[in-house]
């Protein structure tokens, strides 16, 4: 019994690591589509939610399998629990990667090299989410502490973003829509940095069986 509910354990890891991989890929034609106006990577992006989607519904079915009929010990329910977490952050970076990609089009060809902030900001929010998943598949504790204390850069970056888009704006009127565009996806970007702490947060907790939000409770 217990060897089969073993594999079924790896099985569920490596459709995570699956699903991490998937948001990974949207993210990279994301970046891509945003500094070369890719049209190729906005179509590869538009496959990739549905597959995401589908997922989740599979690692949530996985997980609720587990609990029903398995009736795991402390450690394993650490585990399947922790998933049931991260899948959702895993979802809303897919659906927010999507969300950038439907404002692409909207800029009119224009890519975003001149905004250096919201490029950099754009490969921070891309290695959040693949440290988080690499943390994950290596088990790797430092790793995932390290993908939280990013997401201060992350945040900083999006401030920067936002006081040069208002200075754009004061420049040249004409600018503003261009400028909403790009506020828009940099706020997307700094909701991606903020799920991709989640998911080190939960395999912190997977590790350690301690929460962050308990360690600041108490």
């Amino acid at each position: 019994m217990r060897t089969h509910f073993d594999e079924q354990l790896r099985e569920l890891n490596r459709d995570l690591t699956r699903m991490g991989a998937l948001c990974e890929d949207a993210l990279t034609q994301v970046v891509r589509a945003l500094t070369e106006s890719d049209q190729e990577a906005l179509n590869h992006i538009s496959a990739l939610d549905p597959e995401i989607d589908r997922m989740e519904r599979r690692i949530e079915n996985a997980c609720l399998q587990l609990l029903l009929q398995q009736q795991p010990v402390a450690r394993d329910l650490r585990q399947i629990s922790a998933a049931l977490k991260m899948i959702t952050d895993m979802e809303r970076i897919g659906d927010q990667a999507e969300d950038i990609a439907e404002i692409i089009p909207f800029l009119g060809g224009r890519t975003v090299d001149a905004c250096h902030d919201l490029c950099r900001m754009a490969g921070a929010a891309t290695k959040m989410v693949t440290d988080s998943v690499e943390a994950f598949v290596r088990r790797d504790l430092n790793l995932a502490r390290a993908v939280m204390q990013q997401d201060d850069g992350v945040d900083q970056d999006f401030a920067r973003v936002k006081a040069g888009l208002i200075q754009l704006i004061r420049q040249d009127a004409s600018e503003g829509e261009y400028a909403l565009d790009l506020l828009m996806i940099a706020k997307y970007l700094e909701r991606i940095g903020d799920h991709a702490t989640n998911i080190a947060e939960w395999v912190e907790y997977t590790l350690t069986g301690v929460h962050r939000s308990e360690e600041l409770e108490g």
